[in-house]
């Protein structure tokens, strides 16, 4: 059975630490090789434009889940769907 290849690290100490405050491993890995790749003060300055999850609508919100091909999110409430996406 082939087994699922794990993409390379860039700053494992960072992903660990990610990990370890309860993050998935696809946002760890995405964040510290970000970080690796653009230094991590510059990082921190790249923000976004999107709206906080709570300013959002439902069907914002399944449409969101939709985009990054999360499944179960058609028939859940605001809030589990606002944390489904938070613990993706």
């Amino acid at each position: 059975m082939p087994q699922q290849q794990t993409p390379q690290l860039k700053d494992p100490e960072l992903y660990d630490r990610l990990r370890a405050e309860g993050n998935s491993e696809e946002k760890a890995a995405r964040i510290s090789n970000a970080a690796a790749r653009e230094g991590r003060q510059a990082l921190g300055r790249r923000g976004g434009e999107a709206k906080d999850y709570e300013d959002r609508t439902v069907q914002e919100l399944r449409e969101r889940a939709k985009e990054l091909g999360l499944t179960g999110y058609s028939r859940k409430r605001k809030a589990e769907l606002i944390r489904m996406l938070r613990e993706h």
